[in-house]
């Protein structure tokens, strides 16, 4: 091969083109970062509520239930970043891949570049314009020569310059291989971070939750007290008004032959029977904790409410519902006030009290103030109210407007 042909193979050589590299991921890597951002904001926002959470200690539930919601959006975002890595482990392969190859390719366009050089630097005799143009036999073969040397000056250029892109391409691409490992960095803080933050979270639930298995114990504890107590209240008032017949009966055969009740007992006993479903309400309340009648409890067991409970504001003032003769201020089973009022042959019964300001064998009257709600110390004040006819509890819904 002479020294012409060697050097068209070379330029050939030369310029076969080199496409840069263009990551694939764009799009994948938009919508990853997407997520993120919305998920960093679930979880900003579920700290908030948590903290609010956090100063009711007694609702516990609600803390385990945020927590729960936390360490679920906490995993997507640990799962997030680690599709963040993934794909930025491609990304830096890819692009390993080909700043090698560009570097591959670059010094071998140099050596051939080199090569060329030299090669026309020792055949610089035979190939120099006017030798060649004064040797030629024809004016074609002159125009021919002409030619090629112009086209082999613009070659020359051309692959200097095409030399210089590829170092900036290789540049550009050394560059971004740094702010891809910079990237990683940051995203194997970030995943750390919020690793070592799921491990936290997942031991404040545990502990939030071994604190909610013994509040509900103590609850539990709590209802099941509540409900021997609301047991032996009942007794208590069943024997009160036995107590009381007996009393009546008592008093009635001691006066005379008959065990009949005295008039005026009579009198007061029709009189308010007739204002049955008319009795004003003994308590203003907010809502009914339990209507009359019998019920299951939290233990499976069933227990019957002679009354009606009322949930109430603090300090509530409780009223007679008629009038009558204060028969019995009692202590209940929980350490609260209760009253007994007689109405001939009808009670009606006031218990869960604060304070009272009657006292056995006074006069009252229709809505008359017998004392206030006891509130507890969870800031609750409930009351319960009763109606009897003789033995026999009466609901007190049938009696109240």
């Amino acid at each position: 091969m002479n020294g012409g042909c060697r050097i068209i193979v070379m330029a050939l050589a030369l310029i076969l083109p080199v496409l840069p590299f263009t990551p694939a991921f764009g799009q994948s890597k938009q919508q990853l970062e997407k997520d993120k951002a919305q998920v960093e904001q679930e979880l900003k926002k579920l700290s908030g509520d948590l903290s609010k959470a956090k100063k009711n200690s007694r609702n516990n539930q609600q803390q385990i239930n945020l927590l729960d919601k936390k360490i679920g959006e906490r995993t997507k975002l640990i799962n997030n970043i680690s599709g963040q890595l993934n794909l930025l482990g491609l990304q830096m392969t890819q692009t390993q891949d080909s700043i090698t190859l560009m570097q591959s390719q670059v010094d071998s366009m140099k050596r051939e570049y080199a090569h060329v050089v030299r090669v026309l630097y020792g055949e610089r005799g035979a190939l120099d314009k006017m030798v060649l143009l004064l040797d030629t036999k024809s004016y074609n073969t002159a125009y021919l020569r002409t030619k090629y040397f112009r086209d082999y000056s613009r070659y020359r250029r051309r692959q200097a310059a095409h030399i210089r892109q590829k170092e900036v391409e290789l540049h550009d691409a050394g560059v971004d291989l740094a702010r891809q490992q910079r990237e990683t960095t940051t995203l194997l803080a970030q995943e750390k971070k919020h690793k070592d933050e799921l491990a936290r979270e997942q031991k404040e639930r545990q502990q939030s939750l071994k604190k909610s298995k013994q509040q509900e114990k103590d609850l539990q504890a709590q209802i099941n007290k509540k409900e021997k107590q609301k047991r032996q209240l009942q007794q208590q008032i069943q024997k009160i008004i036995n107590e009381e017949i007996a009393k009546s009966r008592k008093k009635a055969a001691t006066g005379g032959t008959t065990t009949k009740p005295s008039n005026v007992d009579v009198a007061l006993s029709s009189d308010f029977a007739s204002n049955k479903g008319r009795l004003p309400w003994p308590v203003t309340y907010n809502k009914v904790a339990r209507e009359y009648g019998r019920y299951t409890h939290s233990s499976g067991g069933q227990n019957m409410n002679n009354g009606i409970d009322l949930v109430c504001k603090t300090g509530t003032p409780v009223q007679s519902v008629f009038e009558g003769t204060v028969s019995r201020v009692f202590t209940c089973p929980n350490g609260t006030k209760g009253i007994i009022i007689r109405h001939g042959e009808y009670m009606s019964v006031y218990t869960n009290l604060g304070n009272v300001t009657v006292r056995e064998g006074a006069k009252v009257t229709t809505k008359q103030n017998l004392g206030t709600v006891y509130t507890n110390s969870d800031g609750v004040a409930e009351f319960s109210f009763q109606l009897w006819k003789g033995t026999s509890s009466q609901n007190p819904r049938n009696w109240l407007r």
